[in-house]
């Protein structure tokens, strides 16, 4: 790649570890923040660089406060990107069944794919919730500790659901931490 001028938040192509986005500026280097491999410094003049969207195109090194501006600007331009997460071997197939007390009226069937995919979601709002709270300037850090402190009460409540998901990574925990259920 020539040119050696791009800023924080360009999108970026690499043969070797994929697609990434440019975190940090050195002198002769850029801290990006790749994907799958995570942050790796590489030279402003490695070729097997190719830009997809420049940001903020500069020749001067960034401070700490603009990279973290940066760093929140990346994570709202990424955060349509949902990984993925797969639902455990057992429920595959399965169907969630939810029968009234009421034996007269009929019981809703439902894809256990389908609810866990509700259930992912959800998190992955709350997820995209916390991100803003934080990054919000108007908010106070008294208002962001008790909003954050609510958010982790709900992932608390969401723990029961824990069963549905293949890797314990990415279980719901709560205030007491990676307790299992």
């Amino acid at each position: 790649m020539e040119q050696t001028t791009l800023g924080i938040g360009t999108r970026l192509q690499h043969t070797h570890y994929g697609p990434g986005v440019i975190v940090g500026i050195r002198f002769a280097t850029y801290l990006i923040s790749f994907i799958n491999q995570g942050v790796k410094e590489i030279d402003k003049t490695d070729n097997k660089l190719d830009e997809i969207i420049p940001e903020n195109v500069t020749e001067e090194i960034e401070t700490h406060s603009e990279v973290e501006r940066s760093l929140l600007k990346i994570l709202r331009l990424w955060g349509g990107l949902t990984e993925t997460v797969p639902l455990g071997d057992k429920w595959l197939g399965g169907t969630l069944l939810i029968q009234p007390a009421d034996k007269s009226l009929k019981p809703k069937e439902i894809p256990i794919a389908d609810f866990f995919h509700k259930v992912v979601m959800l998190r992955d709002r709350l997820r995209v919730l916390e991100q803003n709270i934080n990054s919000n300037k108007k908010l106070g850090d008294d208002d962001k500790v008790n909003m954050q402190q609510y958010i982790t009460r709900c992932y608390g409540s969401l723990t029961t659901f824990n069963v549905l998901f293949k890797n314990k990574e990415h279980w719901f925990v709560g205030e007491k931490g990676g307790k299992e259920d």
